[in-house]
């Protein structure tokens, strides 16, 4: 393929040739050669492919079969009720997603009952953490059948509340969700945002779930490049386009692991030349990873993930550390204005941080947490640049990035979140966005309508 008149990173116009996977030559006025597929660029810029480094796949494909339970949904409770009436689901639950307190405040078995009595329900928190059953959802799953399962939160009279706390795997398996999600969908969605690459950070992830992912990719379901994390067992056993990540741990305050059992699951990872990525969305999580590392010893790859509320001791003691940081600067906009109602005002400039970490010196990625956050990166960027929340409220000002910089948060290799920012170059991998117009107009605006076709490997996967 040739594609003619693109701008390159210099702002000069290029003809680039692509031959299999690669990028084989730039110049100008490349001859098309007979038979030679010819796109004319009229001037757009050409940029590697983005590469998500923070999403969960497997709810993401699922989240497109859900119905939204919260903001920018429904706001109350009349909402959240029609919204749940209408839902027309495929194997007889309802399946909410995306839920926040703001919208009826805490839910449980009863509160669901009272808004959808007659069909079972279950919504998940956008934590992501937690899922909350109706009475009739808790039959189904056999909640007041004596099952006695941590995470299955109970009344004071022994009743299960509905309240389902980190045990997503099991709740996979007593639904019968056996069969991995269409991931066709999802596919062709981020491709439609220029995204290229992906790394799955859930930390459930097994040798199940990389198999089916790698049987996604291998039937172009999935066109991105991936990479996994996820447990111990996670398998090293690469296939095209897929490999695996870092070993995943997820901290949680209210129940957070002996530092010696910590440090020794980053040791035991290290010693298979595995690094370490650590989920940390508070203060004192990310203390306790960052004493932690200190402890175990680095490994290149080793990253905290979100780093959502960083004041500047703990990022002075991060700085301190070989450690890279991936953060969702679109919470800022998705979920800024219940910050503004929740965080204390002395904690809100250090929410999702991007400024304050390159001036410490400490590698940057963006991810967008998807479904838990937006999957459109472009979103995220230009939450990075703006830092604006939906109503309009500046957040963390000091932390804005420039547009060239906000987009380096997805164009870093995939392997190296925060490295040098990959180059539309001879030799490169053809895995490429070309947008419809120059940088130099598409800066002012970050989104996601214009970009024209994408590529992976040098196919197109996106775009005509």
């Amino acid at each position: 393929m040739l594609i003619r008149r693109a701008e390159i990173g210099d702002g000069e116009l290029r003809d680039v040739r692509l031959v299999g996977d690669r990028i084989s030559e730039l110049a100008e006025g490349l001859v098309a050669a007979n038979g030679e597929e010819v796109v004319d660029a009229e001037g757009g810029a050409l940029l590697p492919g983005l590469h998500d480094h923070h999403l969960h796949l497997f709810a993401l494909a699922a989240a497109r079969c859900s119905v939204v339970c919260g903001p920018p949904g429904p706001s109350n409770r009349d909402e959240l009720a029609a919204v749940l009436r209408s839902a027309n689901p495929r194997d007889g639950w309802i399946r909410g997603v995306g839920y926040h307190d703001s919208v009826a405040g805490p839910l449980d078995r009863w509160s669901l009952d009272r808004l959808e009595p007659d069909r079972p329900l279950r919504i998940q928190h956008r934590s992501g953490a937690l899922w909350i059953v109706n009475s009739l959802g808790a039959n189904r799953l056999g909640l007041d059948a004596a099952i006695d399962v941590p995470g299955v939160e109970r009344s004071a009279d022994g009743r299960a509340n509905g309240r389902l706390l980190r045990i997503d795997g099991w709740l996979r398996e007593r639904l019968g969700e056996a069969s991995p999600p269409d991931f066709s969908g999802v596919g062709a969605c981020l491709a439609g945002f220029g995204v290229t690459g992906v790394t799955d950070a859930t930390p459930g992830n097994g040798p199940v779930e990389f198999e089916a992912l790698g049987s996604a990719v291998a039937r172009r379901d999935l066109p991105q490049r991936l990479i996994v994390m996820g447990r111990a067992d996670l398998p090293d056993t690469p296939t095209h386009r897929v490999e695996r990540g870092a070993r995943k741990l997820l901290l949680a305050e209210d129940a957070l692991p002996e530092f010696d059992e910590l440090v020794g699951w980053m040791r035991d990872a290290h010693a298979i030349d595995r690094p370490v990525a650590v989920h940390c969305v508070t203060r004192a999580e990310l203390v306790l990873a960052a004493t932690a590392f200190a402890a175990a010893g680095s490994h290149p790859g080793d990253r905290i993930e979100h780093a959502s509320v960083a004041p500047p001791d703990v990022v002075e003691l991060l700085s301190e550390l070989p450690l890279t940081v991936v953060t969702q600067p679109n919470f800022i906009h998705e979920r800024g204005d219940a910050y503004l109602e929740e965080v204390e005002v002395g904690e809100r400039a250090w929410l999702y941080r991007c400024r304050g970490w390159l001036e410490a010196g400490i590698p940057l990625g963006g991810g967008t947490d998807a479904p838990f956050g937006d999957p459109d990166p472009w979103n995220a960027m230009r939450a990075a640049v703006e830092r604006s929340t939906r109503r309009g409220q500046v957040m963390g000002e000091q932390e804005a990035l420039a547009p060239e910089r906000a987009l380096a948060l997805f164009t870093t290799p995939s392997n190296a979140p925060g490295g040098a920012p990959r180059r539309v170059e001879a030799g490169a991998l053809a895995d490429l966005c070309l947008l419809t117009r120059p940088w130099s107009e598409a800066r002012r605006d970050l989104s996601s309508r214009q970009v024209r076709i994408t590529f992976c490997e040098g196919r197109r996967v996106h775009g005509a």
